[in-house]
């Protein structure tokens, strides 16, 4: 096998589902059966594709071949692959946003963040010790598009200004305090 078919990616694929109980979960079976590392799944039941279905984004990483039998084995699966093969997040970002987290509708600042950011969450971390209405903060990973973390931060602070939250992000070389 040469180095580039050893090298682990990141990748999204673009999923359509029926809604029907079970279909996420028949929709995963064959990235785990083919060696693929599940990132972030992003799935929103309430949004339905043309076609009536339920859209469904899935980040993974997998070497080269692996993501292609991912793929045969979707298709095998009789599931709606849209968009399959983008390399698109590699670039790994960790931030705090504190304040008022979960008053401020955290589903929705981190359902903004991947939608403007071209990054998605693929782990969150929160802590509230004055319960939900008090001030809390999330520690937020973020797989990014490669060389976009300046375009990244930037769509970051916008949403934390406008809900009113302090954004801690990590120092990077050159940087001024």
């Amino acid at each position: 096998m040469s180095d580039a078919q050893a090298e682990v990616r990141a990748y999204t694929l673009r999923l359509e589902l029926v809604d029907e109980p079970g279909e996420l979960l028949r929709s995963l079976r064959p990235i785990a059966e083919h060696g693929g590392n599940l990132l972030s799944i992003f799935h929103e039941r309430g949004s339905v594709t043309p076609r009536g279905h339920i859209p469904v984004e899935v980040d993974v990483e997998a070497t080269p071949d692996r993501f292609e039998r991912i793929i045969d084995g979707l298709r095998d699966a009789e599931i709606n692959v849209v968009q399959a093969g983008t390399e698109r997040y590699s670039e790994a970002i960790t931030v705090v946003l504190s304040g008022r987290v979960i008053d401020t509708d955290l589903s929705d600042t981190l359902s903004r963040i991947q939608e403007s950011a071209n990054a998605t969450v693929t782990d969150l971390s929160l802590a509230a010790p004055e319960g939900t209405e008090g001030v809390s903060s999330a520690r937020v990973h973020l797989a990014a598009e490669a060389g976009a973390s300046t375009d990244v931060f930037e769509r970051l602070r916008a949403v934390a200004d406008e809900k009113g939250l302090d954004l801690i992000t990590p120092l990077t070389v050159g940087s001024r305090t």
